[in-house]
């Protein structure tokens, strides 16, 4: 046996043997505070200014509950005149945070919707699930953990889903776009005081093609003429009978 050989099994003998003659639970703490750093969960940090800025917001204005409440992606982030456009009602809260997905709104609601004890939650959110490799099925359990998640803790909020919109940039995901639509349009039927807005279908041109107008040089977010349609769709949602109860109960 060659030195090297022999000092590396004496260290490793003597290392199990000094555990062997510790007691079990701090032979156990031993172990774990030398376990490989690869084998703790990580910490996911992305979002944490999103919300900083959320909380900050709050402490120079905070928003009466009972209101209506936006939240999801960058489509929401991006809506500059979503207050105004919406100041008819009681409320409105904007909570987007760029790049987000499904999966983040569901992770972190309680601190993206809880407080804010809404009568009306809209979401806009999947698109980025998508365009990651996630799979419809992904955005439909996120969306009824969303969905099972605000029940928990408000009840009586009415929870909308906007459906993805059609981006050009994203041609090659059209397909998983319509079936998750159409999936999470299927959920809302089936559970209470849920809606889903379809403003996939007035986006898409007379060829089955994204309208371009509708989209800044990127191909992927809203221009004007964009939010412009969302806010006459949304708008005349937000005024449908059932939506209308909710915000009388709030007013």
């Amino acid at each position: 046996m060659t030195t090297i050989r022999r000092i590396a099994l004496t260290c490793t003998l003597s290392g199990v043997f000094g555990l062997a003659g510790l007691p079990l639970a701090t032979a156990q703490t031993v172990v774990a505070v030398n376990a490989p750093p690869a084998s703790r969960p990580a910490v996911d940090t992305r979002w944490d200014a999103s919300f900083a800025a959320f909380a900050e917001e709050d402490k120079l204005h905070a928003p009466k509950p009972g209101g209506v409440l936006f939240v999801g992606s960058s489509s929401i982030r991006m809506w500059s005149d979503l207050e105004t456009d919406f100041k008819s009602l009681p409320v409105v809260v904007k909570r987007g945070f760029g790049g987000s997905r499904m999966l983040d709104c569901a992770t972190h609601l309680q601190k993206l919707v809880t407080p804010y004890k809404p009568k009306v939650v809209l979401v806009y959110a999947g698109d980025n699930d998508l365009a990651e490799g996630l799979t419809p099925q992904d955005v439909l359990k996120s969306f009824s953990n969303f969905v099972e998640g605000v029940r928990d803790t408000l009840p009586d909020t009415r929870i909308v889903y906007i459906s993805i919109k059609p981006s050009p940039s994203r041609m090659q995901l059209l397909p998983q776009i319509r079936e998750t639509n159409t999936m999470i349009q299927s959920y809302t039927q089936s559970v209470a005081n849920a809606d889903y807005i379809d403003i996939f279908t007035p986006m898409m041109n007379a060829s089955g093609k994204p309208r371009g107008e509708l989209f800044r040089e990127d191909d992927l977010h809203l221009n004007a003429s964009g939010y412009a349609l969302w806010r006459n769709i949304i708008s005349a949602h937000l005024d449908s009978p059932a939506t209308a109860t909710a915000q009388q109960a709030a007013r």
